[in-house]
């Protein structure tokens, strides 16, 4: 009985591409057991079916070609568990990337979500905010182009990937600037971290309550108007300002192109008198 298949019948019945299996031929992995001289035609032997099952399920659990060429030359069964825990090690870290990635896309999700169902746009109200976790740096931004410089800045010192993305990056006013309604001078750039890193630069925006307001645009210069809301509220409800004020846009033509969805919010924390 002829048991030899030609490359397109090993090609059919492996679920395999011809092109990979010449590739294959081509590197050594994994060769067949005879070329016709005459025509070129490649044959394989039943006998080497399970060898290309053995590769097939390796390449399937991310193992690079080589590894499983040098494999199955020596056939070890030490190395071959060497190979194995070296592979999951490598999936293990993806797996942590790919839950770094889950949990942006989850609170990226959840703030559109949310701001979708706001009811009080343009509308003082005071929240109770838990503590964030920020990387920040402080010095006077004037303008837009100054804060895109100082957000390159904050990367570079920190010396890592930060998710420098609307939504995540605030500025923030000097309490006595916010107090006597000065409002040209941003005096620190931050970005709200979603995971744990090391850093020394790792700083927080205290927990407590803010006074909040969320307004339709996302040029902070139109910010003032509505700082200027936010006090006559606290006087008529007995609060004080504590802290330096925090101001974020969470959409912008970069999110929508339709003006009508842009947002911002100011935050300022403040205590009952």
């Amino acid at each position: 009985m002829d048991t030899k298949f030609s490359i397109g019948e090993m090609s059919k019945l492996h679920n395999i591409s011809i092109k990979t299996l010449r590739y294959y031929d081509e590197i050594g992995l994994f060769r067949p057991i005879e070329i016709n001289e005459a025509s070129g035609y490649r044959y394989y032997s039943h006998e080497q079916f399970e060898q290309l099952n053995t590769i097939k399920y390796l390449k399937f659990l991310g193992v690079p070609l080589k590894d499983i060429k040098d494999y199955l030359e020596i056939r070890d069964i030490n190395y071959y568990l060497e190979m194995l825990h070296k592979e999951k090690d490598i999936v293990n870290q993806k797996i942590k990337i790919l839950e770094k990635i889950t949990k942006r896309l989850d609170n990226q999700i959840k703030e559109i979500n949310q701001v979708k169902k706001l009811d009080n746009i343009g509308i003082v109200h005071i929240k109770d905010i838990p503590e964030r976790k920020i990387i920040s740096l402080k010095e006077e931004i004037n303008s837009n182009y100054e804060l895109e410089l100082s957000l390159r800045k904050l990367e570079n010192l920190s010396k890592k990937k930060l998710p420098i993305v609307i939504g995540r990056v605030g500025v923030t006013f000097s309490m006595n600037n916010v107090i006597n309604n000065n409002y040209r001078n941003y005096n620190s750039v931050f970005i709200l971290l979603e995971e744990d890193m090391d850093s020394d630069m790792i700083t927080t925006l205290k927990p407590g309550k803010y006074a909040s307001i969320y307004y339709r645009g996302c040029d902070h210069k139109e910010s003032p108007k509505y700082y200027k809301m936010i006090h006559e509220y606290l006087k008529n409800n007995g609060y004080k300002i504590s802290g330096d004020s925090i101001e974020r846009v969470i959409i912008n033509e970069y999110k929508s192109n339709n003006a009508d969805d842009y947002l911002t919010e100011i935050q300022v924390p403040v205590v009952h008198l």
